[in-house]
């Protein structure tokens, strides 16, 4: 049975920033977006063997209290880390002087926000203020930063294949459509920071809007660039993580930190880094430096086409083939060599599902490796899972899953928490346990709600996994 186990709403991959606007998120193409396929088409499989009874659908559930990581690697590390996000663009272009907002912050919503963006919103500002120390309020008049909420196809129309974006020096979307190609929205050309403006989708699932609030108001805050060797933080085009980390609080909060100013260079950030971080997080100062080298140039542009929206199936092969090629001739060990097995594996595992679960396998082998890509190793897991159960192995795919779908809550990814739990209720099934598989899959769906959005979605995501039950199929 060919598989195509859709990624959830937070593994979606972003490209190099575009001129003054920033895209942190970009719609993949088919077989690599959020319900984009299912083993064969829905039209394929009879609807009453694919989905089961429901009823009326559960309220929607959101998460508790956030519990992230702190960061946990040397602070020698992250000062190397902090440099390179801050003074950096995504081109590897260098940016002439540090910049950030001086004085207190404030932010705005305007457009037609969805009703789960204030609640989501307030809670971010609460941890930006608690875990990184910025002064950032919510005001209903002109403020600091605007978050505009339109439709997709607004975004899109300012920016093809955009998921949101955010841009310097404008306050709303009709103020971008007349200034995108001025020097006035470029980042490079900043000295410091005045204002920005935010685009979110109005009509997207609460936790793609949520995603969107995370990223780039972490963007218009702070760190312009996104690199590959993090494996703990939102600043990463692999987009595992969907939430800010407990490593992104600590760069945000050293951003913030009274030793430095906007207009500053490189070197005299770097001179006073160090500083900030042994008097930020003391623990560093224990941890042995185990710096990662650079990512090549050549590597990510091989990831950017065999994720990117742009190329054929032949292409994208072909680049993710390049991508782990390079990373064998580097002899990386780290989660960048996981990364490259995992992208093959997803883009084969349409065609060639026993050589996609190879890779799947090898990408699980290198992310065990390290204690902070627990959440990369859930993704894996549930491609990993999503094969067992077509295979009928009831029994292995709940063992696949058991650890993980802990790890998913923890790091509120509703999707991929939904997505892990539907898959139980199918392996439970198979086990002929059809009373827990019931109880399992009614809580899948309020975490769906939020995780895939209108009550179409979540069906459609039903549907796709039920269609991997060969009992069902």
């Amino acid at each position: 049975m060919p598989l195509c186990i859709a990624a959830d709403a937070g593994a979606l991959f972003r490209p190099v920033r575009l001129q003054g606007a920033a895209m942190r998120r970009l719609i993949f193409p088919i077989c690599l977006a959020l319900g984009a396929c299912a083993p064969g088409t829905s039209g394929d499989v009879p609807s009453r063997a694919a989905m089961p009874e429901l009823g009326a659908m559960p309220m929607i559930k959101v998460f508790p209290a956030p519990h992230p990581h702190a960061a946990a690697r040397a602070n020698s590390d992250i000062a190397r880390d902090f440099l390179d996000l801050s003074m950096q663009l995504e081109s590897g272009r260098d940016l002439p002087v540090f910049t950030r907002f001086e004085g207190p912050i404030t932010v705005s919503v305007t457009g037609a926000p969805p009703p789960t963006l204030q609640p989501d919103l307030a809670r971010l500002l609460r941890r930006l203020r608690g875990e990184a120390s910025i002064n950032i309020t919510q005001t209903s008049g002109p403020s600091n930063i605007t978050i505009e909420a339109v439709s997709r196809a607004d975004i899109r129309a300012a920016l093809p294949q955009a998921a949101c974006f955010v841009v310097p020096n404008i306050s709303s979307l009709s103020e971008y459509r007349s200034a995108k190609r001025s020097r006035a929205t470029a980042w490079s050309a900043l000295s410091t920071r005045r204002k920005a403006a935010i685009f979110v989708p109005n009509d997207s699932s609460p936790q793609e809007v949520r995603d969107c609030l995370h990223e780039e108001l972490a963007q218009a805050l702070g760190p312009l660039n996104d690199l590959y060797r993090l494996p703990d933080s939102v600043f990463n085009d692999d987009n595992v993580h969907t939430v800010l980390t407990g490593f992104d609080m600590l760069i945000l909060r050293a951003t913030y930190a009274p030793d430095l100013r906007s207009g500053m260079t490189r070197s005299q950030v770097a001179a006073r880094i160090p500083g900030i971080l042994a008097r930020l997080n003391p623990a560093g100062q224990r941890i042995a430096a185990r710096p990662l080298g650079t990512t090549p140039r050549a590597w990510i542009r091989a990831i950017q086409t065999a994720l990117g929206p742009s190329a054929g199936n032949s292409q994208r092969r072909a680049a993710a083939e390049k991508a782990l090629s390079i990373a064998q001739t580097a002899r990386w060990t780290d989660h960048r060599r996981a990364f490259s097995h995992y992208a093959l594996g997803r883009i084969v595992q349409n065609t060639d599902p026993g050589y996609a679960q190879n890779h799947f396998v090898a990408a699980d082998a290198y992310y065990r490796r390290s204690a902070v890509t627990s959440l990369h190793r859930a993704h894996v897991a549930a491609q990993l899972a999503a094969y067992a159960i077509s295979q009928g192995r009831g029994d292995t795919a709940q063992d696949i899953l058991a650890p993980h779908i802990a790890i998913a809550k923890r790091h509120e990814n509703a999707a991929l928490l939904a997505q892990m739990l539907m898959m139980r209720a199918e392996a439970l099934e198979l086990s002929g346990r059809a009373s827990e598989a019931r109880q399992v899959r009614m809580d899948s769906l309020g975490w769906a709600r939020y995780g895939y959005g209108a009550d179409w979605a979540v069906r459609a995501k039903l549907r796709e996994i039920s269609a991997l039950n060969p009992l069902k199929s």
